[in-house]
């Protein structure tokens, strides 16, 4: 059996979820997870996801909005926190500087060849290495407030080499561009995880569980 790379949208602590969707694609010891950031928070088991990224190899995730906000905190930053971050937070303080190591060695992007794995989105006709952290884990519509569900989104102007591969921005199923696909399809929120497998084009997702944050 060939190895595949499965792109997995936002986590959010939706363990059960998680590993109800890597048996529906019969997940393989030559296969590889890649999430889109959101590890943590909103769901109940931010702890069992990371500990499972941790410790598996075969795992790797580029960081979310609430992944670098603790990550911040746990650097010393004075910045305030959602109530969805403080009960990650919370979760995860008892071994806060393992993850906070862990955390610190995660990438904003991940470049799988013809694809790229970023969090949120990248600005149009910007180089990668101008790309702020902002934009890259907060990024939605190219008007004044990048997090604004109203304006343009960037995935309709972007035209890069790379087919992007993003979550962050909630959607009933996975959005579509000729150079982008969104896979945040709100699990945590009781909608579904998505994951995309990049060797078939294949899309596979499981439905919640429950919903965690009713937000």
């Amino acid at each position: 059996m060939m190895s595949r790379t499965i792109v997995v949208g936002d986590v959010h602590g939706c363990y059960d979820e998680l590993l109800d969707l890597l048996n529906k694609v019969n997940f393989g010891a030559r296969d590889r997870v890649v999430c889109v950031g959101d590890l943590v928070a909103k769901g109940e088991k931010s702890r069992e996801v990371l500990e499972l990224f941790m410790s598996d190899k075969r795992f790797s995730a580029v960081l979310g909005n609430h992944d670098l906000a603790l990550r911040r905190r746990w650097n010393g930053e004075d910045i305030g926190l959602t109530s969805a971050q403080r009960e990650a937070h919370k979760e995860l303080k008892v071994d806060k500087e393992r993850y906070g190591i862990y955390l610190n060695a995660q990438p904003f992007m991940i470049d799988l060849g013809a694809h790229l794995v970023v969090h949120a989105g990248l600005r149009p006709n910007v180089p990668l290495y101008s790309q702020t952290t902002d934009d890259l884990t907060e990024l939605r519509t190219l008007g004044p407030d990048r997090e604004s569900d109203a304006g343009t989104p960037w995935y309709e102007l972007y035209d890069g080499k790379k087919t992007i591969l993003f979550g962050h921005w909630v959607a009933s199923k996975p959005r579509h561009a000729p150079k982008a696909i969104g896979l945040d399809t709100g699990c945590v929120y009781g909608g579904r995880l998505t994951a995309y497998i990049l060797e078939t084009g294949e899309f596979v997702s499981v439905p919640a569980r429950r919903v965690y944050d009713p937000s």
